[in-house]
């Protein structure tokens, strides 16, 4: 089995209006039960910016902290699913799934193996 990030961007969601977010928040909900009765299922979570505290920030190996908002040309990740599954075919399929649920584009992307963790 193989873990795989699948996400959006910030902003990828604002074309959908107040009215349908419930509807929205319902599909989502459906599609990561259906990943957690599949087994799949290993965190998700969408991201606030909207409060001082929540801020994403950058620590420097000096220990150095640069809150944000970060410049232009950073993307910052307005929600994750991580799933654990056999194929990058089968992760491609979950993330299909968010898609249409979010009504946005998700990218996917695969974690490096490492025996250790």
């Amino acid at each position: 089995m193989a873990r795989y990030m699948i996400s959006f961007d910030r902003g990828a969601m604002d074309h959908i209006s107040e009215a349908e977010i419930p509807e929205v928040g319902r599909a989502a909900h459906a599609v990561i039960q259906e990943a957690m009765d599949a087994g799949v299922f290993v965190f998700g979570g969408g991201f606030s910016y909207d409060d001082g505290d929540v801020q994403p920030a950058v620590v420097a190996v000096d220990g150095m902290v640069t809150d944000g908002p970060y410049p232009e040309s950073k993307e910052l990740i307005g929600g994750v699913t991580i799933v654990d599954v056999p194929t990058r075919e089968e992760a491609l399929k979950w993330a299909e799934k968010v898609a249409v649920a979010c009504r946005c584009a998700q990218d996917v992307r695969r974690f490096m193996d490492d025996p250790e963790m």
